[in-house]
């Protein structure tokens, strides 16, 4: 089966939200720095405690704007312009086909997606921390293409 999905352009806010999102799951060990921070304020003994807190929520700050900053560079860079364009898909069980028009477009096997998430009305592949494929549901014409996205997904190991 081919599926054959209408055309749709990543907005910026949406590519920025759904990578930060995914660098904060990949990288959770910071969440437990944080805590083991906050830990240490109430076990030593003598140290004041406010400064171990604005310590640790300025860190964990910075981090998070560390990683923004990355990912709207990619959205002003002119290498990452190709995945702000408008684009169709063709989807099958061997690769992806992401067209800028019925003439042009761009293979990409499956093994060159990292990961996957399905989310609650998109599809989302990661092909590294800063490429993503975001496939909402509506650009799909029903909802047996989405179902069959879905399987492919699942076949190849990369939804949990």
């Amino acid at each position: 089966m081919i599926v054959k999905t209408k055309n749709y352009k990543l907005e910026k806010k949406i590519y920025i939200k759904l990578a930060l999102q995914a660098v904060l799951k990949k990288q959770g060990w910071i969440a437990l720095a944080v805590a083991v921070l906050l830990c240490l304020g109430y076990m030593i003994p003598g140290a004041d405690t406010i400064w171990w807190f604005i310590g640790a929520f300025v860190g964990l700050g910075l981090y998070i704007l560390f990683w923004w900053i990355q990912f709207y560079g990619v959205t002003q860079l002119e290498q990452g312009k190709m995945l702000f364009e408008k684009f169709s898909y063709e989807i099958n069980s061997q690769q992806i086909i992401m067209k800028i028009s019925a003439r042009e477009g761009m293979p990409m096997k499956w093994d060159q997606i990292k990961s996957a998430e399905i989310g609650k009305d998109y599809f989302v592949l990661f092909i590294n921390k800063a490429q993503l494929i975001y496939l909402p549901f509506r650009i799909f014409n029903t909802d047996n293409e989405r179902k069959f996205v879905a399987s492919v997904l699942k076949t190849k190991k990369l939804v949990k």
